[in-house]
C-alpha cells in the first residue's frame, strides 16, 4: 500500500509534517482534515530511497508483533469489526515497515480475504502457530478468545527471551573487552616490550616466552589469522543451514554444561505451551503436533514430535515416544498420560509449561549471578598471565645489579 508524506497547518498555524498509509492522496487528505490540519501538502514516497532505506533499517521485531497482537486481541474483544480495528492500528503504530504491513492486510480483508489466509502469505512475519490459531478462531467464531491467547503466549516468549539476550549481555560486552585489549597488548605492547628484554641477554621465563612467542605469531600472521576465521565463518554459517549441521548444532546445545539444561527446560516450554494454545484453539491434535513440530526450534525435538504424530496415527497414547526418550524428563510424559485418560490434556500441558517457565527463569536468575565470579577469574587469570610475562623478567633483571 502507498506511504505519503505530508506537510499542513494545524489551527495555531504550527506545521506538522510525518508519514501516512493509505490508497490514495485524496484520502490521506480526508485524515488529515479530520484531525483540523490545514494547507496540507501530499507527496507519494512509496518508492522513493529513502522510505526503501527506512523499512530496510527498520525491521518487525518480535516486540512490534507482541504489540500488534495484544491491541488487536483487545480491539476484538471490544466487538470491534476487523477492517476498523487493523485502520486504526495503521495509524497507532509507529514501525513504518509494520505499519504497510498491517494496511496491506487491511486492504485484502476489505477484498474478501479471510485474515488467517492474509497472514499466511507473509510466512516470513507470521508462523505457521500463528496463522493456524487465527484459523481456529475464525473457524470456532472465538477469533477474540485466541487472539487473547495468542498474545499471551507471544509476550511470554518474549519475555524469555528478554531475560536471555539481558542475561548474556554484560558476559559477552567483558570478554569482547578482555579478547580485544589482548589483541593490543599482544600487537603493540608486547613488541616493544620484547626487544628490551632480549637485548640484556638474560634467560626469560617460561610465562614470558610463551607470552612473546604469541605476540610475534599474531603480529607477523594477525592479517591470515583474520581470514582464516571469515572463511570458517562464512562455511560454518552455510554448514549450519543444511539440515545435518542444525541437527549438530542442536544436539550439541543439549549437551552443553549448565546450558544444556537450560536449553532443554525452554524447548519442553515452547513444546507444552504451543500445544496447548494450538488444543484450546480447537486445532486437532495431528495437526497441531505438526504446527508444534515446526515451531519448537530444536531439531532433535522435532524428530521427536514427528514420531509422536506418527505413533498417535499408528493408534498409540500421545506420551508413548516421549516416554522412551533420554531429551525428556520422565515427569513429562507421565503428567501427559494422566490428561490423556482424564481427558485434560491442555490443562496439564499449562502445567507442564508453568513448571520449565518458572526452572528457566530461576536457572537464568542463577546464571547471571555465576557468570559475574567466572567472569572475573578468567580475567584474574589473563591479567595474572601478563603480569607475570612482563614483570617477572624485570624482577630478575634488577635483582642482578
Amino acid at each position: 500500500m502507498p506511504i505519503f508524506k505530508y506537510q499542513a497547518k494545524d489551527s495555531g498555524g504550527k506545521i506538522k509534517s510525518g508519514k501516512i498509509v493509505s490508497l490514495s492522496e485524496n484520502e490521506v487528505i480526508l485524515k488529515l482534515r479530520k484531525k483540523e490540519l490545514d494547507d496540507i501538502t501530499v507527496v507519494n514516497v512509496t518508492n522513493t530511497f529513502f522510505s526503501k532505506f527506512l523499512r530496510f533499517i527498520a525491521p518487525i521485531k518480535s516486540k512490534d508483533l507482541v504489540i500488534f497482537s495484544r491491541q488487536f486481541s483487545i480491539m476484538v474483544a471490544a466487538n470491534m469489526p476487523i477492517m476498523e480495528s487493523l485502520v486504526i492500528l495503521v495509524d497507532q503504530t509507529n514501525n513504518l515497515t509494520l505499519k504497510n504491513l498491517i494496511a496491506d492486510i487491511a486492504f485484502e480483508i476489505d477484498s474478501g480475504s479471510f485474515l488467517s489466509d492474509a497472514f499466511a502469505k507473509r510466512p516470513k512475519i507470521f508462523s505457521k502457530f500463528f496463522v493456524n490459531i487465527i484459523r481456529s478462531g475464525e473457524s470456532s467464531g472465538k477469533l477474540d478468545e485466541v487472539l487473547n491467547y495468542l498474545a499471551d503466549e507471544m509476550e511470554k516468549n518474549y519475555d524469555i527471551v528478554s531475560k536471555i539476550r539481558g542475561a548474556m549481555i554484560y558476559p559477552a560486552f567483558i570478554l569482547t573487552a578482555l579478547i580485544g585489549v589482548g589483541i593490543v597488548l599482544m600487537v603493540y605492547i608486547i613488541p616493544n616490550l620484547t626487544v628490551i628484554l632480549t637485548e640484556t641477554g638474560a634467560t626469560l621465563p617460561l610465562s614470558t616466552r610463551l607470552v612473546i612467542g604469541a605476540s610475534n605469531f599474531l603480529t607477523h600472521y594477525l592479517v591470515l589469522i583474520i581470514i582464516v576465521l571469515v572463511g570458517l565463518g562464512v562455511v560454518l554459517h552455510f554448514y549450519l543451514k543444511t539440515y545435518n549441521g542444525k541437527r549438530q548444532l542442536d544436539i550439541l546445545k543439549l549437551r552443553l554444561p549448565i546450558f544444556g539444561r537450560l536449553f532443554k527446560y525452554i524447548y519442553l516450554m515452547h513444546f507444552s505451551r504451543s500445544l496447548s494454545t494450538l488444543l484450546k484453539g480447537g486445532v486437532a491434535i495431528t495437526r497441531s503436533l505438526e504446527i508444534v513440530a515446526d515451531v519448537v526450534g530444536n531439531t532433535i525435538y522435532k524428530e521427536l514430535i514427528l514420531e509422536t504424530l506418527e505413533s498417535i496415527n499408528d493408534g498409540n497414547p500421545l506420551a508413548t515416544v516421549f516416554e522412551a526418550s533420554d531429551y525428556i524428563p520422565k515427569m513429562v510424559p507421565q503428567m501427559i498420560a494422566v490428561g490423556e485418560r482424564t481427558g485434560k490434556v491442555d490443562s496439564v500441558l499449562d502445567r507442564i509449561s508453568a513448571f520449565y517457565t518458572r526452572e528457566s527463569a530461576n536457572m537464568l536468575d542463577n546464571l547471571s549471578k555465576l557468570m559475574e565470579p567466572l567472569i572475573m577469574v578468567i580475567m584474574g587469570v589473563g591479567v595474572g598471565i601478563m603480569v607475570a610475562a612482563v614483570l617477572l623478567p624485570m624482577y630478575n633483571l634488577a635483582s642482578q645489579f
